[in-house]
C-alpha cells in the first residue's frame, strides 16, 4: 500500500459559512463527509494537510480574475475569521496548514517538498471547489507524479452538474474516484 496524505482544501469560513463572500452551494453537505476521511486518518495517525487560501489585506496577491471582486468583498484576508479553517475541521497539533493564494495547492508552496520529504507516495484530496482549487491541485499533483484518489462526495461545487463534470475530468486523466464509504477498504 502506497503512504498517504490527505489534503482538504479551503474548507474556510469565507467560502462555507452561511452568507459568506464566496460560499460554495455545496459545502455545507460535504463536512461530514470529510470529517468521515479526517477521523479515520488521525485514527490512523497517517498526514494531514489543511490547504488554505489567505490572501494580504490590499489584495496585491489575488489572481488576475478575481481583483474586482475582493475589492468589492474582500476574502480569504490573513488573521481573519474568514480566513481560518471551519470549526469542524480545526487542524490539531501535528496537522500540516499550507497556505497559498492561487488555486492550486501547488503553485507558490511548500506543498511538494513537504509530501516528498515525508514519504508520501498518494494523495487523498477532499474540501472545495470542484471545478477550481480541487480540480488544478489535483491535476498539478497528477503533474507532479502523485497518484490521487478523489473523494468525490467529499468534495463539492456550486451545482450536481458542474461538479460532476469535474469530476469525469479528473477519473478521465487516471485519478481514482471513491466514495467515503469505500475509502477505508481501499488504503486498508
Amino acid at each position: 500500500m502506497k503512504r498517504a496524505a490527505l489534503l482538504i482544501i479551503d474548507m474556510q469560513n469565507d467560502f462555507v459559512l452561511d452568507g459568506a463572500p464566496l460560499r460554495v452551494a455545496q459545502a455545507s453537505n460535504v463536512i461530514p463527509k470529510i470529517y468521515e476521511v479526517l477521523t479515520d486518518f488521525r485514527k490512523k495517525r497517517r498526514p494531514v494537510f489543511h490547504i488554505l487560501r489567505v490572501h494580504r489585506g490590499d489584495g496585491s496577491d489575488v489572481e488576475i480574475t478575481r481583483q474586482e471582486l475582493f475589492r468589492k468583498h474582500p476574502f480569504a484576508v490573513g488573521g481573519t475569521h474568514g480566513a481560518a479553517v471551519i470549526e469542524e475541521l480545526t487542524p490539531i497539533p501535528g496537522e500540516y496548514v499550507i497556505e497559498k493564494i492561487r488555486m492550486s495547492a501547488f503553485i507558490g508552496t511548500e506543498l511538494d517538498l513537504m509530501l516528498r520529504n515525508i514519504g508520501i507516495e498518494e494523495l487523498v484530496v477532499t474540501g472545495i471547489q470542484t471545478p477550481n482549487c480541487i480540480r488544478t491541485t489535483v491535476f498539478d499533483a497528477i503533474a507532479y507524479n502523485f497518484p490521487v484518489v478523489l473523494v468525490e462526495d467529499a468534495v463539492g461545487a456550486q451545482t450536481d452538474d458542474i461538479h460532476n463534470a469535474n469530476v469525469r475530468d479528473m477519473a478521465n486523466i487516471g485519478v481514482k474516484v471513491m466514495k467515503v464509504r469505500d475509502l477505508g477498504a481501499y488504503l486498508g
